[in-house]
């Protein structure tokens, strides 16, 4: 399979020092990607693409709030200064306790969504391609930003594919829930979103019982995993319930939302994965489904992560089969991998 990256300087310019959303997780990750990879420059979502997920006034209201802290210097000063100001002190304000902003954070998030798209496009074109980019986005609603998240990237990026087909998976493995991406196609049956999360974590929605709404009935799935899960209870999960769920819906692309915060490094959750369980991942979903498959950067704040971003690549570089876990599925996660099945109407 041909791989490729998008991703550019153009993210260091949404930045908060000490923050864990911050550059220093993309530069080390650009640092381990794989020699010889075909590297895009980013590209810009347009207000039309944006609006096909946000509304269009929390669109200007963000802009505006980004805009809000040019009070000191002007925006071409902040950007000559890396963002910060000649004492080191950071131009920024938050939105919420986790969500920061400063005078770059609305374009660069433009960015970050017009990435996703050319990811899905280069996709149609026979690449798998990942959008390493930032600020996430599987948190941000329509009309909202929340955990890190101004615009929703993989959420853009499957309205814009639903221009050219009728159908995109969103498989989501970040250890957080991706409210935003579940509120957006939540009566739509033209997406089917799947994800695992860790159970009882932010932003505390993804139950089993969030399975879709009016025509969106039966195409959302949500397996909440406890906590210290492993790869062999991830690899349950994807066997028995998202890659079945996946092939009966029969997607026409398949974007993974890919949060690394699942590792067992990461210092906010307390998940145990290893940086080749998360190709082990990338490998089931390679061979869950013939067709576009895209990928999209979301959390991930441990030191692996660049390890992980790295086994991805040489997975989908390679043909190499998922390997079996040996060690056992927990108890409650097959009980819980049980109740989806029934739930779901899963074999």
């Amino acid at each position: 399979m041909k791989c490729s990256a998008i991703t550019g300087d153009i993210f260091a310019n949404h930045d908060c020092k000490g923050h864990k959303e911050c550059h220093d997780r993309l530069v080390s990750i650009l640092e381990r990607l794989p020699k010889g990879l075909s590297i895009y420059p980013p590209v810009p979502a347009t207000f039309e693409e944006l609006q096909r997920v946000h509304v269009p006034g929390y669109l200007t209201w963000l802009e505006r709030q980004c805009v809000k802290h040019v009070d000191f210097c002007t925006l071409d000063e902040y950007i000559y200064t890396g963002g910060y100001f000649e004492n080191n002190q950071i131009k920024q304000g938050y939105l919420d306790q986790n969500t920061y902003i400063n005078p770059c954070s609305y374009e660069v998030a433009t960015y970050a969504v017009g990435s996703a798209i050319a990811a899905v496009d280069r996709s149609f074109d026979g690449e798998c391609c990942f959008a390493l980019v930032r600020p996430p986005g599987h948190h941000a609603e329509a009309d909202r930003a929340m955990g890190f998240c101004l615009l929703n990237n993989a959420a853009v990026a499957a309205a814009h594919a639903l221009q050219q087909v009728d159908r995109v998976a969103i498989i989501d493995w970040d250890a957080h829930h991706g409210n935003g991406t579940q509120s957006i196609f939540y009566s739509s049956n033209r997406v089917l979103y799947c994800s695992t999360h860790e159970m009882d974590n932010f932003p505390h929605t993804g139950t089993l019982q969030e399975i879709g709404s009016n025509e969106g009935l039966g195409f959302n799935v949500n397996a909440p995993l406890v906590h210290k899960s492993g790869i062999a209870d991830y690899y349950a999960v994807f066997m028995e319930v998202i890659l079945p769920a996946v092939e009966r819906f029969r997607p026409d692309l398949v974007i993974v939302s890919a949060g690394q915060d699942t590792l067992s490094d990461d210092p906010q959750e307390s998940m145990l994965l290893k940086p080749a369980d998360i190709g082990t991942l990338a490998a089931l979903v390679r061979d869950g489904r013939d067709c576009p498959l895209a990928f999209v950067l979301e959390g991930g704040y441990g030191p692996s992560q660049p390890e992980a971003i790295r086994s991805v690549f040489d997975t989908l570089g390679s043909t190499n089969p998922a390997r079996v876990p040996e060690e056992p599925v927990k108890k409650a996660n097959r009980k819980t991998i049980d109740l989806l099945k029934k739930l779901h109407n899963l074999p």
